[in-house]
């Protein structure tokens, strides 16, 4: 009799509990699809670190990003764009890819390593259910029983891992060969797993400092000698392997067409070199070098690069009294393809403080607007221009001041712009008189100067390599096919079948192959396995 119960068709799922929870959770963050995720998000995450200026390596860059964006950069900032690699939230992608891989491919290399030590599976009943069959007559009884010690040492040549099933009369040869298919793709992501490491622990020990060279300059390799200074986070000052570096030379070959057919590309820089001398503290042991863009100099533990360069004007202040106050080799910022250069003068040494804000052109030319502008990049024809600022220069708070600008909130412009005075103009050794009796300023000479970064990462060749066994894996576990196949001896001769993990257009060509050398001379007569048979019998 039917129920006079009602039917219930909810059903109540058990409470999972912590433990469940945890476990439901890990298994997620273990699997492969949030692997492949965390590393599509970790790439994705590095964009911003191409996009704005990080403070490790243009701390100059990042501060003329807040001169030009005061509204945004704050913003920015608070979360974290100028320091993306060491920011909360790319630490968390990388933590996590860290922890997704190692629970992925830990339990796969273990099940790997069990299956290369168990036989090949045994010879399936139903061969003919196989993707690629064949069987074969065979014409003598001496072909028949030396078949399976062939097939063994054919199969043996094809680096098959085999092994004989039954005896001559009745058994079969079961064959496996492609292990190395899934050894490459674990040789993949542990190497992935290595370069997460590498790029980690490299990261935590490395330095990166810069430091600009006017030419006949030199700076020693400890804290106090680079102008700025980004530490990884297991630096130590011992790091710091004691050598100094002289700037001797600085040359630049600018692109110039004496047919005058190519103006486009005239003044066009085609190649930076920086003639050094190096001093190593502990020897005192010099020798000479060259660094160029893309060619870093090799010192112990740092590599040199040149990262920028310019003009640095020498110029020599005095008051009233031929007092020198201020005297110096300055570099000025380029703004353009020209190298027209921006610089700041700070003359603090006096009753009344002064700062100018002076242009140098190195091949001096006039706009139709009557402007200066600078018509060539090479120093042909030099000039400075200057506007005179007096007032509080803003140094005595104790508050660090950016070396390439000047605070003028607090004073007032007695040379150039609206103050009624034309702007200073200096050539080349000329000395002008500066207003309100502040003295003269003479333009004595002119330098070139080199931007040097020192970088020390010792993950880098660790990454190299792991990233290099990462291609191989993967060029492996791409090429390499996973194949079985079995030889039954039957009543009249044999039957070979072939299965493949995945798709293998080759299995008929295989198995015709192993036919023509087990039985050259004989017929065969073929029969097709229906698609569904591939994964049941796999």
């Amino acid at each position: 009799m039917p129920s006079s119960q009602p039917f219930k068709d909810d059903v109540t799922s058990p409470a999972l509990g912590v433990l469940g929870w945890l476990r439901w959770i890990w298994r997620q963050l273990t699997s492969m699809r949030t692997a492949l995720i965390l590393l599509l998000l970790l790439a994705a995450a590095a964009v911003p670190g191409s996009v704005f200026p990080q403070r490790s390596a243009d701390p100059n860059g990042v501060t003329a990003y807040f001169d030009a964006n005061p509204v945004l950069a704050p913003i920015l900032d608070k979360i974290q764009m100028f320091d993306v690699y060491t920011s909360a939230w790319f630490s968390a992608i990388y933590i996590l890819l860290f922890v997704s891989l190692i629970g992925c491919v830990l339990p796969r290399t273990a099940v790997h390593t069990r299956a290369l030590r168990q036989p090949p599976v045994e010879t399936p009943t139903n061969l003919k259910r196989m993707p690629a069959y064949k069987s074969v007559t065979l014409s003598t009884k001496k072909a028949q029983d030396a078949l399976l010690a062939e097939a063994l040492a054919t199969l043996k040549k094809q680096r098959y891992r085999v092994v004989q099933q039954g005896d001559a009369a009745t058994g079969s040869v079961s064959a496996e060969r492609g292990y190395l298919r899934e050894t490459g793709n674990l040789i993949f992501h542990l190497s992935l797993i290595g370069v997460l490491i590498a790029v980690g622990v490299g990261g935590g020990l490395s330095y990166s400092g810069q430091r600009v060279l006017v030419e006949g300059e030199s700076f020693v390799n400890n804290l106090a000698g680079y102008d700025s200074f980004a530490p990884g986070t297991f630096f130590s000052e011992n790091q710091l392997v004691p050598f100094s570096v002289k700037l001797d030379k600085f040359q630049v070959d600018f692109y110039r067409d004496p047919t005058l057919k190519n103006t486009a590309n005239a003044g066009t820089p085609t190649d930076f070199r920086a003639y050094v001398t190096t001093t190593m503290g502990a020897t005192g042991r010099q020798s000479k070098g060259l660094i160029r863009v893309n060619y870093p100099l090799a010192m112990p533990n740092a590599n040199l690069y040149l990262t920028g360069n310019g003009y640095a004007p020498s110029i020599t202040v005095r008051d009233t009294k031929g007092q020198i106050t201020y005297q110096g080799t300055t570099a000025f910022l380029p703004q353009d393809a020209n190298y027209t250069s921006l610089g700041v003068i700070k003359v603090t040494d006096v009753p009344k403080q002064f700062g100018m804000i002076a242009f140098f052109y190195p091949t001096v030319g006039t706009l139709s607007t009557g402007a200066l502008t600078s018509l060539y990049p090479d120093a042909a024809l030099p000039l400075l221009s200057m506007n005179v600022y007096e007032g509080d220069l803003g140094i005595n708070g104790g508050a660090p001041k950016n070396v390439f600008a000047l605070d003028v909130s607090k004073m007032k412009q007695v040379a150039g712009g609206k103050s009624g005075v034309k702007g200073l103009r200096l050539q080349l050794g000329q000395t002008v008189a500066l207003p309100n009796g502040l003295g003269t300023v003479t333009f004595d000479g002119l330098k070139r100067y080199a931007s040097l970064d020192v970088d020390y990462n010792p993950g880098g060749v660790w990454v190299l390599v792991f990233a290099l066994l990462a291609l191989a894996g993967l060029i492996t576990a791409l090429l390499v096919p996973r194949r079985r196949v079995w030889v039954r001896r039957t009543a009249t001769g044999f039957e070979i079948a072939a299965l493949a993990r995945g798709d293998d257009p080759t299995l008929e060509r295989v198995v015709g192959e192993l036919i023509s050398q087990l039985a050259p001379k004989q017929t065969s007569r073929t029969k097709k396995a229906t698609p569904t048979q591939k994964d049941a019998s796999e």
